[in-house]
This record gives structure tokens, sequence and C-alpha cells, in this order.
């Protein structure tokens, strides 16, 4: 159990967004949204809020494909994933294997209702938090 919020990563709710975002001061920067399009009402959620809404940019479905996605994940200046997710654990291990800081994936909310890191950066590569993914 890596102690994150079991819900947030999964829901990637405005909110949750901001609250990563504003502290590094990224709140005002585009933001790329890369999706498998399991969960649209996600983006729309996100694309009506808004602060955030105007930012979102989505990769056309034309010019998707896995390895440009990953690199665009890779090479993000912030990078907001799901712990669940095979594909955002790739790209969490491979910043950091690159050097590269700025991973959001486990974050729970702390007794004053704000949100933070509840493991290191490199808990991505501990089995007891990724399973079969480290």
């Amino acid at each position: 159990n890596s102690g994150c919020d079991p819900e947030a990563a999964l829901n990637m709710e405005p909110e949750y967004i901001k609250a990563i975002l504003e502290p590094i001061g990224m709140l005002n920067h585009p933001i790329v949204f890369l999706t498998d399009h399991q969960r649209p009402e996600i983006l729309e959620r996100l694309r009506a809020d808004k602060d955030i809404g105007p930012l979102i940019h989505l990769v056309p479905d034309e010019a998707s494909w896995v390895g440009g996605d990953i690199t665009l994940g890779i090479m993000a200046n912030a990078f907001i994933g799901n712990p669940a997710s095979t594909f955002s654990g790739f790209i969490a291990k491979s910043r950091l294997a690159l050097g590269l800081k700025g991973n959001y994936l486990f974050r729970a909310k702390n007794a004053n209702g704000e949100w933070e890191e509840v493991c290191e950066e490199r808990c991505v590569f501990w089995k007891r938090m990724l399973w079969n993914m480290a």
C-alpha cells in the first residue's frame, strides 16, 4: 500500500491537478493530456474547468502513437500520472533514469486537507508499490 489516495489519480479532478501545478508555478502553462480514451469524462471535466480548461491540449488521434505519447510524458516539465497505470509507471521510471524530477503519482491529503506526496519519487521502482510493474 502506497498510502496514496485511491481515487484521486484515477479521477484526475481539476482541483487535484491545480493542487499539483499551482505550487510549482505551472498553473498558467499548457497542459498536454495523454489518454487512452477509456474515461472521456475526465477530459471533459478538465476542459470545463475555468482555470485549466483553456490550457488543455490533446494530441490528435491521427498523430498519437505510444512512442510519441511516452516521449511527451518523459520530456514534460511535470508529469501527473496514475500509479495503477503501467504507462504512467514507465514514464515516471524513464524520467527518473534520465535524472528528471517532477513526477506526481503518489499523493494524499494531509491532516490540513492539502495534497502532498506520500512516497519518494523512487518508489516507482519498489515492488511493494507497483508489484509486477516495478
